[in-house]
Parts: C-alpha cells; sequence; structure tokens
C-alpha cells in the first residue's frame, strides 16, 4: 500500500471514529438534530460552544472561533445549507483544528485591510497546503458523515434508540 492511501485510510478511520464518538454522546444527552448535538458536545466538553450569524467575507460561510474561555461558531448570515457548515465548523473543533485564537476585542476593518488579509492568508495556505489541507478534508468529511447519521436517525424513528441500535451494530 503506497504511503498516500495508508494516509488516506488512517485519516478516514480517524473521521469514523470521531463521527461515533460524537453520535455516542449525543445519544447520552438525547440529542436527534444537530443543534442539540452540539450543545452535547459543548456539555461533554465542558467548554462553551455558541453559534452566532454574520457578515463574513465573500464565499466564507463559517468560521469557528476560539476565546480562552468558549468557542464560536459563526455562520454566514445567508447560507444554502446552514446544517453542513454548522457540521463543518463543528468538526474543526472536534478534531482541534489549529486555527487563530481570537481576542475579545477586535479592531473595526476596512475592506481594503479586509482583502489584503484574505489576498495574505491565501498565499500562506499555498504554502501551507499540506496541514490545511488535511483539516478541511478531515472536517468536510466528519461533516458529511456526521449529517447523513443524523439524517438516518430522523427517518427510522426514536433518536436514542437508533442511536444505541446503530452503536450496538458498531
Amino acid at each position: 500500500m503506497t504511503e498516500s492511501r495508508a494516509q488516506s485510510s488512517r485519516s478516514y478511520r480517524r473521521v469514523a471514529a470521531a463521527v461515533d464518538a460524537v453520535c455516542a454522546v449525543a445519544a447520552d444527552f438525547d440529542a436527534t438534530d444537530l443543534d442539540e448535538v452540539v450543545l452535547a458536545i459543548s456539555a461533554e466538553r465542558r467548554r462553551p460552544i455558541e453559534i452566532a450569524s454574520a457578515q463574513l467575507g465573500p464565499g466564507v460561510c463559517g468560521q469557528r472561533r476560539s476565546y480562552p474561555e468558549k468557542d464560536v461558531i459563526v455562520l454566514a448570515s445567508a447560507l444554502p445549507s446552514r446544517d453542513h457548515t454548522l457540521a463543518h465548523e463543528l468538526g474543526h473543533i472536534i478534531f482541534d483544528h489549529p486555527g487563530e485564537t481570537a481576542t475579545e476585542v477586535t479592531l473595526e476593518a476596512s475592506d481594503d485591510l479586509i482583502a489584503y488579509m484574505l489576498s495574505q492568508r491565501s498565499h500562506q495556505q499555498v504554502v501551507d497546503d499540506g496541514e490545511d489541507e488535511q483539516a478541511e478534508w478531515e472536517a468536510e468529511t466528519f461533516a458529511n458523515m456526521l449529517m447523513t447519521r443524523l439524517r438516518v436517525f430522523h427517518n427510522r424513528g426514536a433518536g436514542v434508540s437508533v442511536l444505541r441500535f446503530d452503536e450496538a451494530l458498531g
């Protein structure tokens, strides 16, 4: 097996294990929709996760902001798929992906400053593509797997019993 194929297999197993763990926590808290799952994860971690809405830059659907005492998931005001973006950002929290620590007070930034910062970040992303690409892949795969599991729960009946049944089957 090639090294990249082995890495991909390990990464997929890592994401699947994370989704299983999140679903186990959801079952313990009787959480069957994504907002309830976020609250359950917050309670399990004993670290608040808040969900906010804001105007974000062009092409930015969501952000995870880390503060010393809490995490905040910021979703763009008009999203075609709120739950998918929320699950993606939750994935970044679950995997503890590196990100920029937000300070409590941010200065108001002009449009030119924001454009400059985004171009600098894009350039740095090209330089650091390997690690950042892996983090985005994990978060996106996590979101897809979690959303699929939640849809199955809703289609098959009472959430907790389905969660426990799925756990028993592995």
